[in-house]
């Protein structure tokens, strides 16, 4: 046998092995890339526009905690009004959420407005009905 068909064989039989060897690398990325890195360039980009919409009047939290009112919103800093007559200037960085003007109602809430909207029994209803169950 030449050396020419030794080389050859050896491409042959390597071809294929190399590929099925490179497979496995390229779905791991493509899996890495669908649940790890676009979902965080997503929330970077969700997070990114929240800070630059805060205006005068947001309720915000910080990444430290700290609740408070935009009073003045700058180009790089807000500042935040804590309590009366306390303000803090914040890095627009620093702000983690912006919480809306509706606060969520919470289950004991809605059960007390549906208890409201219920029409209430009137006493001679509530008279006859008693008298029918005895």
């Amino acid at each position: 046998m030449s050396i020419v068909t030794l080389l050859q064989a050896a491409q042959n039989g390597a071809g294929p092995n190399s590929f099925m060897s490179v497979v496995p690398l390229v779905l791991i990325f493509v899996i890495f890339y669908f649940f790890i890195i676009r979902p965080q360039s997503k929330r970077q980009k969700e997070t990114e526009k929240m800070i630059n919409a805060v205006k005068k009047g947001d309720k915000i939290v910080t990444v430290g905690g700290i609740h408070g009112t935009v009073a003045t919103a700058k180009e790089k800093t807000v500042i935040v009004k804590v309590d009366e007559g306390v303000k803090i200037e914040f890095n627009r960085s620093a702000i983690a959420s912006v919480i809306g003007d509706k606060p969520a109602e919470n289950k004991n809430d809605k059960k007390a407005k549906s208890e409201e909207k219920q029409p209430e029994e009137t006493p001679s209803e509530s008279s006859s009905e008693n008298a029918e169950n005895k």
